[in-house]
């Protein structure tokens, strides 16, 4: 079971293979944006890694940092927990004067993943 850590929050193990995006949620009780649903469109579900941060990345990731010139950050929506990873929250409901987070996400990453 994978450990998460998120800065300010704590440490919670975490499913194995659960969408980082809902274990932010869920598991940490981190009020992570994702005003898209989680489906790789927004941006607003960023992170920034301190430690642990996957090697891999779907081309749905990768066009939107390509297509909005983003990098330093991932996007918890499109990131498995498959290992234990340190993350800092830098999209949260508050203080974005937004009125709700977003819909909720799936459990499944989408789109459908292809990894890169």
């Amino acid at each position: 079971m994978p450990k998460l850590t998120v800065e300010g929050y704590g440490t919670v193990n975490v499913a194995d293979g659960k969408r980082l995006v809902l274990a932010l949620k869920q598991d940490a009780e981190v009020d992570v944006l994702h005003a898209c649903g989680g489906n790789s469109r927004c941006t607003t579900c960023r992170v920034e890694f301190i430690d642990g941060e996957p090697s891999k990345m779907t081309t749905a990731e990768k066009a939107v940092f390509e297509e909005r010139n983003i990098s330093g950050v991932r996007l918890s929506c499109q990131i498995q927990c498959d290992q234990d990873m340190s993350v800092r929250a830098i999209s949260r409901l508050e203080g974005s004067g937004r009125p709700a987070a977003g819909r909720p996400p799936s459990e499944e990453i989408t789109p459908p993943p292809e990894w890169v």
